[in-house]
């Protein structure tokens, strides 16, 4: 149990009434308000500045018995205290300068890692490799703007000559920092999201046996009647380290029947989210086609990709080809083959190979605020080629600062606070 703020100390006096030496871990009796005995573990204290909040702190390691924690709570929440929301131990740490806003992100990231390399890439952020590079690009947009404004608040000086050919490559060395943080931060972003994927079709074609094969279990019923599947089913699968996001849906198909009207209905919602549309065909029925009306309905930026399915009954050898209404494979999710083929070419459609050994965590807002960095940088170039001034170039870097600002919480919203780390556990 963790107490953090004004009142640690105090309710460390009442409830173990004993002397704690600051990050002394002491074997301890837990007292009630009666005196009595509530439990007996250890009590670790941790004075201001120097804990995980930056506040004074108390940690009371008892038993696990639900009964024993609970009356150990209602003691300590006599005593001053109340629940802590989601997150708001790690939101006290950014706000205390403990730490930045993508370290405090990154505890989050840590603790819901689905592969190993999303673990590995996460604790890199919450060292602050990302937070450096960030702060890289700040400090050039800085040394940018501080020379273009000398200009202006003292023309009379000799700084009113800019330099131009050492400017034009400050702001190409800036874009290029930029270019190459996004590549990073968008496969940081894949290790800690996952590449959402559904799989479309209509009944019978194979969709449930696919899932299975790609999850190497039996995750959703298979038989032969059309329609089986009526409800989304989810399995997260790790290909070589990066986790995708696998929804099996229900046959699209019209119908009356209303459990399954109800299951088309959420397989058309989860099309609309998804980052990747696999929809499958059975390759053994000619006269299928390519269900154009459904095809439609995917989101902007969504890829789809067609899976012809059941090759093991027309004799067919398994492949990846291109065509005019997007990238086919052919497979049987019932023998296996050409389902290697289906994941090597998820992953480069992702371009996704393995993570490197420096790849550290981001998260979708990280990425966007990178690009609202890189279109202003590209402003400012364009204004400075064009001579329009360097109060216009000053602006447009002004921005692109209040841009990475974001990303490190120096510059953000409160609502935007609470929105992240609404999204921590409690505890944390």
């Amino acid at each position: 149990m963790r107490i953090s703020g004004p009142l640690a100390r105090a309710i460390a006096d009442n409830i173990v009434r004993r002397l704690l030496s600051p990050r002394v871990a002491t074997y301890a009796r837990f007292v009630g308000t009666g005196g009595e005995t509530l439990d007996r573990g250890i009590a670790l204290r941790y004075e201001a500045p120097h804990s995980y909040t930056g506040e004074d702190v108390l940690e009371l390691h008892a038993h696990g018995s639900p009964v024993a924690l609970d009356l150990l709570l209602q003691e300590v929440s006599s005593l001053g205290a109340r629940l802590a929301r989601p997150g708001e131990f790690s939101e006290r740490a950014f706000l205390n300068g403990k730490l930045d806003l993508t370290q405090a992100e990154a505890i989050a990231d840590l603790i819901d890692s689905a592969t190993a390399e999303a673990a590995r890439a996460a604790l890199r952020s919450l060292e602050g490799e990302f937070s450096a590079r960030v702060r890289e690009i700040f400090e050039q947009l800085v040394a940018l703007r501080a020379h273009l404004e000398g200009t202006l608040d003292f023309p009379e000086d000799e700084i009113d000559t800019v330099d131009t050919a050492r400017l034009g490559e400050q702001l190409e060395g800036a874009l290029d920092a930029t270019a190459s943080l996004i590549t990073q931060a968008t496969l940081g972003r894949m290790l800690t999201d996952g590449v959402r994927v559904v799989i479309a079709g209509p009944p019978n074609v194979g969709k449930s046996s696919l899932l299975n094969r790609l999850a190497r279990d039996d995750c959703a019923i298979v038989t032969a009647v059309a329609g089986t599947t009526r409800d989304a089913i989810h399995v997260e699968i790790s290909l070589g380290g990066l986790p995708f996001h696998f929804t099996d849906t229900a046959g699209l198909r019209a119908t009356s029947d209303p459990v399954e009207s109800e299951g088309v209905r959420r397989t058309r919602a989860a099309v609309a989210q998804a980052d990747h549309v696999l929809f499958v065909l059975d390759a053994s029925d000619f006269g299928a086609r390519d269900s154009g009306d459904e095809t439609e309905r995917l989101p902007v930026g969504a890829r789809l990709t067609w899976v012809h399915n059941k090759i093991d009954l027309i004799g067919v050898e398994p492949a990846v080809r291109a065509g005019p209404s997007g990238d086919a494979v052919y497979l049987s999710a019932k023998t296996g083959a050409g389902v290697a083929l289906l994941e090597q070419y998820l992953k480069s459609c992702v371009d996704y190979h393995e993570a490197p050994a420096g790849a550290f965590s981001a998260r979708r807002r990280h990425v966007d605020a990178l690009r609202r960095v890189q279109a202003c940088v590209q402003e400012a170039q364009k204004a400075f080629l064009a001579a329009r001034g360097p109060e216009l170039v000053a602006e447009h870097l002004r921005l692109a600062q209040q841009a990475l600002s974001e990303i490190t919480g120096d510059f953000t919203s409160e609502d935007l606070l609470g929105e992240i780390f609404s999204t921590f556990c409690v505890g944390k």
